[in-house]
């Protein structure tokens, strides 16, 4: 079983590929996944990356966490699993609903 990597600090020009080259020095990478923006598309500047050995990972964590990347130190470090969101309420917008409008 892999071990899933957190990737931050990662320059908005990172892609799949160059995340999936960079850490295959260290091993069998099973995937990469920049995370972008739904809709902009653009990157948010961290993703993904999930070896296929735990010693891969540490591999990966002290080569490349603190790393320069075009100019920026990488962080990376062992992904915690997702936290499930808090209901934001939704869909209808929000703020003052009273604002002295009548129907």
């Amino acid at each position: 079983m892999g071990k899933k990597l957190y990737v931050g600090n990662l320059p908005f020009s990172a892609t799949d590929q160059i995340l999936n080259d960079t850490f295959a020095q260290c091993g069998t990478v099973e995937s990469s996944k920049i995370i972008v923006d739904r809709d902009s598309g653009r990157s948010k500047g961290f993703g993904f990356v999930e070896m296929s050995t735990e010693a891969e990972a540490l591999d990966a964590i002290s080569k490349f966490n603190g790393a320069d990347y075009d100019g920026r130190a990488m962080t990376v470090n062992e992904a915690k699993p997702m936290v499930p969101r808090e209901n934001r309420g939704g869909g209808f917008g929000g703020g003052n609903r009273d604002r002295g409008n009548r129907w």
